[in-house]
């Protein structure tokens, strides 16, 4: 899973998978759903992301993965 903010766009995409988008619904203002050939959900897309969410803190709880940090 990756997640990518967008500050020019004020977007936050979040990949669920490496899977192609094959289809896009909105399900609420500005709340996209990706999904891809079979139905699957591969990515969300929240725009205007900074007035709907906190963007200051990221906590995973409980998940395993190895943690990997991007250039800020």
């Amino acid at each position: 899973m990756k997640l990518n903010y967008y500050p020019e766009t004020d977007s936050l995409y979040i990949d669920l998978s490496n899977e192609s988008s094959a289809q896009t619904k909105e399900v609420s203002p500005g709340i996209l759903i990706d999904y891809d050939a079979n139905g699957n959900i591969v990515g969300l897309d929240i725009d205007n992301a900074s007035k709907k969410l906190s963007l200051k803190e990221l906590i995973v709880s409980k998940v395993p993965f190895e943690k990997e940090v991007l250039a800020i």
